[in-house]
């Protein structure tokens, strides 16, 4: 796969998520210095919404080449998971097929630097259209998935259908088996995924730059 510069400069890094408190999170994070321009798009929440807003996001000339990274919080399916755990995707799966993430061992190295002390977990992240809770978040885990959430498969695949581009999805965990969530903001997990989430957008940036130096 192609991936570079073109004309118009360094291609572009396109941060998806559904909510507005993820967006919040990520913009207070603080832009960085990117080596293209970096585009925080809230899609809405589900895989539907988020299909749409991929696939509008990507459809114009200076999106052509994005990078696309998935992001926001997850429920973790793990024993063992605390709130503000990190989840590196080494593929995302729905019922509609999985999607290969790019560069995984770089982001989860770029994301240890940024969040230390974090725990960061690295394996297949599912995707679902509604919350999961008890005897289906244990089935998925059963399956071999780390985590659950409702948009990163839809915009890897969306993305990728776009054309070839490399591709990535980090969650933080919000809940977990023995952390479950009623409300984001209002129990102590949810602040905790909150401040976790404000602090990953240089590991993007970074993993995003990595992937445009020319390759020895």
């Amino acid at each position: 796969m192609s991936y570079g510069t073109g004309d118009s400069g360094p291609a572009p890094l396109l941060v998806a998520c559904a909510l507005g408190i993820e967006r919040l999170a990520l913009r207070g994070g603080g832009p960085g210095e990117a080596a293209g321009p970096v585009t925080v798009l809230r899609t809405g929440m589900g895989p539907q919404a988020a299909d749409h807003a991929v696939t509008r996001a990507l459809a114009g000339p200076a999106m052509r080449e994005a990078a696309v990274v998935a992001t926001g919080f997850c429920a973790g399916l793990a024993p063992g998971m605390h709130p503000g755990d990190l989840v590196v995707a080494d593929e995302t799966r729905d019922g509609a097929g999985r999607t290969e993430c790019s560069g995984v061992e770089l982001l989860a190295k770029e994301l240890a630097r940024a969040v230390p002390r974090r725990v960061i977990h690295t394996g297949p992240l599912t995707g679902s259209d509604h919350v999961v809770r008890g005897a289906e978040r244990a089935a998925l885990h059963a399956a071999g998935a780390l985590a659950v959430d409702m948009e990163s498969a839809a915009t890897l695949r969306s993305a990728v259908r776009a054309g070839p581009r490399p591709v990535a999805a980090v969650r933080v965990v919000v809940d977990a088996p023995e952390h479950e969530l009623v409300r984001i903001g209002t129990l102590r997990g949810g602040i905790s995924a909150f401040r976790v989430l404000r602090t990953v957008l240089p590991a993007f940036i970074e993993w995003h730059r990595s992937l445009l130096l020319p390759r020895r």
